[in-house]
Formats: C-alpha cells, sequence, structure tokens
C-alpha cells in the first residue's frame, strides 16, 4: 500500500482540501478539482516546515514528521520485490503467474525458487476465475506457519474476478489479508495469512 493522508493543499491558484495519495508512481490530489502528478513534476520535491512542496510551489501540509517520510518514499520508491516481500532465505513458490521477471526478481533477492509446495514462505498464485479462487483453501497447507499467499489477478477493466471475490475466497480459506500491492500495469497481488488465533 501506498501513502494516505487528508490534507491542506497550496496551489498558485489558491488554497484547497482533499486527500492525498501516494501509490508509486503517481501523487494524486483529491479535493476541489483532482490533480495527479507524475515523473518530471516530483523531481526535486522535498519536506518544507511540514509541508511536502513540489517543484511547481504545490504544497501539502502534512506535519513534519510525515512531509519528510512522504519526501523520503516518493525520492526513494520501493521496487517490486521489495514491496513483496522478498528476502533472502525464503522458500518460494510461483502456480501459474505469467511474469518473466518475476523468477529473476525471486532469485536476485536471494530467495530460494522451489516446485514443492510445503514449508513455503511465499506462495504467488494466479487467480482470476471463481475455479481459481475455490482452489485457494488446498493451497494453505502448503505455507510455512508464517507463510503468505500472494493472489495475482488482472486489474482495471481486464478484471475477471473482484477484490471482494479473492477476498471472500481467501477468509473462506481461513486467511486474512495484510497488504495489497500493483503487480505489475496489468495485475494487482493481493497478500494473505493464516488468521491467528
Amino acid at each position: 500500500m501506498g501513502k494516505e493522508a487528508q490534507v491542506r493543499a497550496l496551489f498558485a491558484e489558491g488554497a484547497d482540501e482533499g486527500r492525498l495519495q501516494y501509490e508509486a508512481p503517481r501523487l494524486l490530489f483529491r479535493g476541489a478539482g483532482r490533480r495527479v502528478f507524475q515523473g518530471e513534476q516530483l523531481a526535486g520535491l522535498h519536506a518544507e516546515g511540514g509541508d511536502l512542496v513540489l517543484a511547481d510551489g504545490s504544497r501539502f501540509a502534512l506535519g513534519e514528521k510525515a512531509a519528510a517520510s512522504w519526501a523520503h518514499a516518493i525520492l526513494n520508491p520501493k521496487g517490486r520485490a521489495e514491496k513483496l516481500g522478498l528476502k533472502a532465505g525464503q522458500r518460494v513458490a510461483v502456480l501459474g503467474v505469467e511474469d518473466q521477471d518475476l523468477p529473476r526478481e525471486i532469485v536476485a533477492q536471494g530467495a530460494i525458487l522451489v516446485e514443492d509446495l510445503a514449508g513455503l514462505d511465499l506462495l504467488f498464485y494466479a487467480a482470476d476465475s471463481a475455479e481459481a479462487l475455490e482452489r485457494i483453501g488446498g493451497l494453505v497447507h502448503a505455507l510455512s506457519e508464517k507463510g503468505a499467499i500472494w493472489v495475482v489477478s488482472r486489474k482495471g477493466k481486464a478484471a475477471t474476478v473482484k477484490d471482494v471475490e479473492v477476498m471472500a475466497a481467501a477468509r473462506a480459506a481461513g486467511l486474512v489479508d495484510s497488504k495489497v500491492v500493483g503487480f505489475s500495469d496489468t495485475h494487482t497481488a493481493l497478500r494473505f495469512t493464516r488468521r491467528r488465533p
């Protein structure tokens, strides 16, 4: 997940109040109007006296600590592997996810890509149909005690299952959702772990 806050904003044409959201690579403000900042518009952004300040002079009042945190996150975006929680030594399996870069990213992080579904720290599972969602319950046994399953599905107009359907299927299997990540331009990923007693 990115960052989100209710803020006071100051633009060249005046002040506004609304919701500020950051989900790499975009900063989005929804107030009286909708404004999207990305790419070059975010270059030179900095924290100043509790405000997040963009190169064009736009200011968002977040408070000193939050403004510094937002500036750092925007100027140093996490890579996909970091967002997905890939770490050295983890046992990771991929089921049905068609992404040529994912296996390379897993290995580059020092994780161990395995085919046997047992004792997994992370399982990436493609689910774009009701049938695929029904199989989630049968995959829980493959996770280690603290393991997680990332359910990867198409997003936007190409989506064939909704996030709420994915969450309902995972909850029915005794899992709880803990994170969502923009997996790629075309896919989203929801992370689930076992429900703790």
